[in-house]
């Protein structure tokens, strides 16, 4: 029986151990993916996905076959599936960083998949190299039950919240290292490049965007979904945002909505859509975006949408 997702409690303080050591896992996998994969724009190829189960790669390719990996947060386990019907699990428990990149890293080279990864994180902190790594090793089930839960239900809104698009715009996909969920649009016009970009933040940020996402916390900042445009146009800061509890975070230089605001709300997924929509109108507004050529209306279908869902 499948049952709605819901939109637990997720303090950051009760799991920070379990999601430090949680994001060092993905980085790991997440890596795998994008050495193996063919580069796609803004670094598309690099993301996970939500699953039922948890989070995916997708397929990555490997001699004319593929293999994938997903992070398995019902059972707890990390399933390695290939095409070739290779199947293995590696349980998620209590154990340090070092002891699960041997471990991942073991099943590949049995399965005969060579691949060299940076040893260190990204975007993290004091990097430590994985295969170093004694000091993270907590493993909350409960909490990381409750965080696949939350990531289902924004995604299916952010999903939701796409399909007004027409216009270039990202899959509703999982960074690694910012360990985030994310949505991007885009206008078409190439940005002027970001003063002191790195090879990550160039490519990323090559053309005008509005991007949104949830992010599970750190830096003082509790669970909370954020949009910002690039370039951000003049005036941007001081838009008014629906809800009255969103606000722009100076110091990111984004708008910020608790996720404690959405959960506790009537309807989460309508408060979300909201933010979602108004902090995107705010941005492209501002910054002259063609909007009748990028977007349709909420709830628009093709005119042959409509008999393929009756037929279907």
């Amino acid at each position: 029986m499948i049952t709605e997702a819901g939109w637990p409690e997720l303090p950051l303080a009760a799991w920070q151990e379990s999601y430090t050591t949680l994001h060092l896992w993905t980085q790991i996998v997440g890596k795998v993916r994008t050495a193996l994969s063919p580069l796609v724009n803004h670094w598309w190829n690099s993301a996970l996905y939500v699953s039922a189960r948890g989070l995916t790669t997708s397929p990555i390719p490997w001699k004319g076959g593929s293999f994938e990996a997903e992070f398995d947060f019902i059972d707890h386990q990390l399933a390695l599936r290939g095409s070739d019907g290779a199947r293995q699990y590696l349980p998620l428990y209590p154990h340090t960083v070092a002891d699960f990149h041997r471990e991942f890293f073991a099943v590949l080279q049995t399965w005969g998949i060579e691949v060299v990864i940076a040893e260190g994180p990204s975007e993290m902190a004091d990097p430590i190299p994985f295969a170093e790594d004694k000091i993270h090793a907590a493993y909350d089930p409960e909490y990381v039950q409750r965080f696949h839960r939350v990531l289902v239900s924004c995604d299916a809104v952010f999903e939701e919240f796409r399909a007004r698009f027409i216009g270039k715009a990202s899959p509703v996909h999982f960074f690694w290292g910012s360990f985030d969920l994310a949505a991007t649009r885009f206008c078409g016009r190439r940005a002027p490049e970001r003063p002191g970009a790195d090879a990550i933040t160039r490519e990323a940020y090559s053309h005008e965007c509005s991007s949104a996402g949830f992010w599970p916390g750190g830096s003082g900042i509790d669970a909370a979904f954020y949009a910002y445009t690039v370039p951000a146009p003049e005036g941007y800061a001081k838009q008014k945002i629906r809800p009255a509890e969103a606000f722009f975070h100076q110091g990111l230089g984004e708008f910020i909505l608790m996720y404690d605001v959405v959960r506790r709300a009537a309807s989460p997924r309508a408060m979300l859509l909201d933010f979602l929509q108004s902090s995107y109108e705010a941005g492209a507004n501002l910054a002259g975006w063609d909007r009748k050529e990028l977007e349709r209306e909420p709830g628009a279908e093709w005119p042959e949408a409509a008999e393929v869902r009756r037929t279907a």
